[in-house]
């Protein structure tokens, strides 16, 4: 008699909050619908399925027979539905209270909708910290799966990982699952067969061995080449025909099945952690790069099977350090949910406040937060995404505490907590977040009738995979694992890479060689002469009930000449328009210095001609993506006919403006992309100083979003909850 094995084969089906509509379609018809119809007809085998609730709500929206199917099939306990957080956070990253909040509610949902009892739970990126226990336990959480790296790293052999361990924390047990690495990375991309090896091999070794197999659903059919490879050419049929075939010693269970039936291995800490190759992608560019030459060169050490369990990364959380723009998410994300619980202590309407708390989870969903294979915080609609839900969700909260129609206010704190103060601008219109201690700064400006961030930016630096780019090496293996595939979606990508010398942000000081290029300041190449985008800005608060003001002010150097640079922002209730003054003080006479301060604006994407450009009577320029070098001109308009929006700058006095697109070349699982960020636009001039040696000049940057608004035409001005009803 054969020795057997009992297989946990579990999807993960997600697509992230703000991801296109086709994305969601091609992604069911490609792999959700193509996997439910192979797995269907095999009845005696049992899967554990996870989908994300952007997906699952998309699915109950547009395929509700595709829920149904599902429903009937976990009726016939051929599949157990796991849970999870609702819209895909990683834990860590959010407040205890949103953890077991984000958990309960999915519950809720996935029982109500498939009529399950849900015990499980999928980590996100399976970032683990052992205190999140007692939050998951507390949500109502029996247990969860984490990679056998998690394992690994507390101490544990290959051979002690073949069952479930309990963990603690605060007196408060779970049950934990370590997953397979070696079926995650033979399934599929490996012959059928070789999976059934392996499984063989552990049960001749561990009789009654219990194996996980855990991994994305998406690849069985929507990564690249994986429809034809496991459909056409009939890998995932084959494989399912092998377990039926060797089900008299191959048990296919489900993990509530193995609790009911199977005392823990043992119990186990584990230290913080995700997946292998999430804690390779934390590190900075250099540290990676020189991490994976090194795990290479060991790979072929005959002793690397000893050392590999104990060789890891860095910590998830320097993400927030590694791309500063994850970090502006999170910290928004933060002050809305202290925003959110204030409201409840308040008192507040409960119907607004529970329509804020979706939108606020939505935008915790993590894609956005983290780069590695995948695009991640180098694709605007994720960042877009977030950022619309964090809006959303800020703008409920003001309507809940009872804001009157119009207001300003003007705040001061720690809002992205690297230990200096930064300035909230808000009213009921914009929010402009500032930032004295870099460069003074305006590194968000939020427009709330269309719920946009029109400084989600991304500020361009290296990356590890970058030599692969400059290598131009085009490796097409149909059906090779995401990170492994080197494809190149455009041309002369090489030629593309460039890395900022400062953030992409608006009210970006700089001085520059009178004759310095258009060319050289988009390729930047022009040397600054300044130094004020890298000094801390002293900064004053003005306030009166209407009308608010930030003063920023620094003494800083325009080539060898000390100079006095203030600006100022202003902002009244109801009004649409940021008033930007500008005085520069202590210019010699006879001297002439070359002042630029630097705007971007994100989410206004190049390439079509409803995106454009426009001068003095409206005359178009050319599309977003288009280099401008004007001269005389007293005012310049971007307007996004998609999005609604018309961004007008107009100058107190006639003015020089460069335009540029800011484009990054980053990596995706199609390949190696140019992705457009954000627009450039800076006005400058040769600045002399009057007889007291100063110059001035003021910016009126007028929002209009008249166009997004009339789209709403039952409504005489924008409404918020109904924007919340048909965001996804």
């Amino acid at each position: 008699m054969m020795n057997t094995v009992r297989l946990i084969f579990v999807c993960h089906d997600h697509q992230p909050t703000g991801n296109f509509d086709h994305v969601f379609e091609q992604s069911y018809q490609d792999s959700y619908k193509l996997f439910l119809d192979a797995f269907e007809p095999y009845e005696s085998l049992k899967i554990g399925l996870h989908t994300s609730g952007p997906l699952m709500e998309w699915l109950d929206a547009n395929h509700p027979e595709y829920l149904d199917r599902v429903a009937a099939l976990v009726s016939a306990g051929r599949i157990e539905i796991i849970g999870g957080p609702f819209y895909e956070p990683i834990l860590s990253m959010i407040p205890r209270h949103d953890r077991i909040g984000q958990i309960q509610s999915y519950t809720r949902w996935l029982e109500r909708r498939l009529g399950t009892t849900v015990r499980g739970a999928w980590i996100p990126e399976r970032v683990w910290e052992q205190s999140m226990t007692s939050d998951l336990v507390d949500a109502g959480i029996r247990y969860t799966m984490l990679d056998d790296f998690h394992f690994k790293n507390a101490g544990l052999s290959e051979d002690q990982l073949h069952g479930y361990y309990l963990t603690e924390d605060d007196g408060k047990l779970l049950a934990v699952f370590p997953d397979s690495e070696p079926l995650r990375y033979m399934i599929p991309f490996q012959a059928p067969h070789q999976s059934i090896d392996y499984l063989r091999h552990v049960a001749s070794n561990h009789p009654g061995a219990v194996v996980v197999f855990g991994d994305d659903g998406e690849k069985f059919g929507a990564w690249p080449e994986t429809k034809k490879h496991c459909y056409d050419d009939g890998w995932l049929r084959n494989f399912f025909n092998l377990l039926v075939e060797n089900r008299e010693w191959i048990h296919s269970v489900t993990p509530q099945e193995v609790l009911d039936a199977t005392a823990p291995l043992g119990r186990v800490y584990l230290p913080e952690g995700s997946y292998r190759e999430m804690t390779e992608w934390v590190l900075p560019a250099e540290q990676l790069a020189q991490y994976v030459q090194v795990r290479r060169e060991l790979e072929h050490d005959e002793r690397w099977p000893r050392i590999a369990r104990f060789v890891r990364g860095g910590f998830w959380r320097n993400f927030r350090v590694k791309y500063p723009e994850a970090n502006e998410m999170y910290t928004r994300m933060m002050m809305v949910s202290r925003k959110l619980q204030a409201a409840l202590e308040s008192g507040a309407p409960r119907e607004i406040v529970e329509k804020a708390r979706t939108a606020l989870y939505r935008g915790q969903c993590n894609c956005a937060y983290w780069h590695g294979a995948f695009g991640g915080v180098y694709l605007p609609h994720l960042r877009n995404a977030i950022f619309h839900q964090l809006i959303l969700a800020d703008t409920l909260l003001d309507k809940a505490l009872g804001r009157p129609e119009q207001w300003v206010e003007l705040t001061s704190e720690d809002y992205t907590f690297d230990g200096w103060k930064e300035v909230q601008l808000a009213s009921d219109h914009l929010v402009a977040l500032l930032a004295p201690g870099q460069g003074g700064m305006m590194y968000e400006l939020d427009v709330r009738p269309i719920a946009h961030n029109l400084l989600a930016t991304l500020t361009r630096k290296p990356e590890a995979y970058h030599s692969k780019v400059l290598a131009g090496t085009d490796d097409r293996n149909d059906v090779a694992g995401v990170m492994d595939r080197v494809i190149f979606k455009q041309e002369n990508l090489d030629q593309r890479i460039q890395y900022d010398k400062h953030p992409r942000k608006s009210l970006v000081d700089h001085f520059y060689d009178p004759s310095v290029s258009l060319d050289a300041i988009a390729r930047g190449h022009a040397d600054e002469w300044g130094d004020f985008h890298l000094r801390p800005y002293e900064a004053r608060l003005r306030r009166n009930p209407r009308r608010m003001q930030v003063q920023l002010t620094c003494n800083g150097m325009a080539g060898d000449l000390p100079v006095k640079l203030t600006k100022s922002v202003t902002l009244a209730a109801g009004s649409s328009t940021l008033e930007i003054a500008y005085l520069l003080e202590g210019l010699p006479e006879g001297r002439t210095l070359h002042f630029s301060p630097e705007f971007n604006f994100a989410g206004l994407p190049s390439g079509a001609d409803d995106r454009y450009f426009y001068g003095r009577e409206r005359h178009r320029f050319g599309q977003l993506g288009s280099m401008l070098d004007l001269h005389e001109a007293g005012e310049l308009g971007l307007v996004d006919e998609w999005l609604g929006i018309d961004v007008n700058l107009a100058f107190s006095r006639p003015t020089s403006i460069w335009t540029y697109p800011i484009e990054s070349v980053s990596q995706s699982e199609g390949g190696f992309e140019l992705v457009h960020q954000s627009v450039a636009v800076q006005p400058h001039w040769w600045v002399q100083g009057d007889e007291q040696g100063r110059w001035t000049v003021s910016i009126h940057v007028r929002i209009d979003t008249a166009l997004a608004e009339s789209r709403h035409e039952h409504k005489p001005h924008f409404n918020i909850e109904t924007a919340l009803s048909h965001t996804v």
